[in-house]
């Protein structure tokens, strides 16, 4: 039988998409903070510690899956949306920036998927929000997400978000795919992760895609965004602030060399 609550659910839009979740009686959705965007009148709104994924009720399993929300960069925090009423009531989670909002059925994907930090929406809730320590010294370094990842757990329907467009990609035994550190979204637990030196002087210094590519061997899927934020974010900058550097100048600075930048 199925732990988690069986949400049904509409994705709208194209760039600046949001999801709708149809909740039957008793049923509720956890959400990051900040994501909210509408709810029927039956939908009640709570604040809970922790992921809300309700696994835990003692204290201090509270306490900890707080302190590895903390770790991931998120809030301590996370909102609940439960339908109290007798019928079926609506509510709606909006994507923080352009991109593409991917559903995950964690009941076929093996009940887990690996994921950047900042990418978690919303969930049925029962789904535990967790992270993921990277076990090999390079890729906790140079592998763009850091030591830890975020792992959604469970056999409920999760959301996370990606910028731009998102790409997926079932690898066979031993398919190796190599991609930008910034642009990996997730990936199933079967994937093996880890990091690669670019090839040749003058592709590290003039190429202007950085030092390092994520290697990702299969067997397992893959879901790859054409925009990372951490671009976006350091284009406006480069458009705001000072001269324009060109791209792939050895001038734009040795440390966008480390992030792809």
């Amino acid at each position: 039988m199925p732990r988690n609550h069986e949400i049904d659910y509409k994705i709208f839009g194209e760039e600046m998409q949001a999801v709708e979740v149809e909740l039957d009686p008793t049923e509720t959705v956890i959400a990051e903070s900040g994501s909210f965007m509408y709810m029927d009148n039956g939908i009640e709104m709570a604040t809970v510690f922790g992921d809300g994924s309700g696994q835990t009720d003692s204290f201090f399993g509270k306490i900890m899956t707080a302190g590895k929300r903390l770790l991931t960069g998120e809030s301590l925090f996370m909102t609940t949306y439960t339908n109290h009423s007798n019928g079926k009531q609506r509510v709606a989670f909006a994507a923080p920036y352009a991109g593409k909002i991917v559903p995950l059925d964690l009941a076929q994907l093996n009940g887990k998927v690996i994921c950047q930090k900042d990418s978690f929406l919303c969930a049925a809730k029962g789904v535990q929000i967790g992270i993921e320590f990277q076990r090999k010294l390079g890729t906790g370094l140079f592998g763009g997400e850091g030591f830890i990842m975020q792992k959604l757990e469970g056999d409920g329907m999760a959301f996370v978000h990606a910028g731009g467009y998102v790409l997926e990609r079932e690898l066979g035994p031993g398919e190796l795919l190599r991609v930008d550190t910034g642009c990996i979204v997730a990936f199933t637990e079967s994937v093996d992760y880890d990091i690669q030196f670019v090839k040749g002087l003058r592709n590290m210094v003039f190429g202007g895609e950085g030092l390092f590519f994520a290697v990702l061997r299969g067997p397992g899927k893959v879901w790859l965004q054409s925009l990372p934020v951490s671009r976006l974010a350091a284009k406006i900058i480069s458009y705001g602030v000072g001269p324009r550097k060109e791209e792939g100048s050895i001038l734009g600075g040795f440390g966008d060399l480390l992030d792809g930048r």
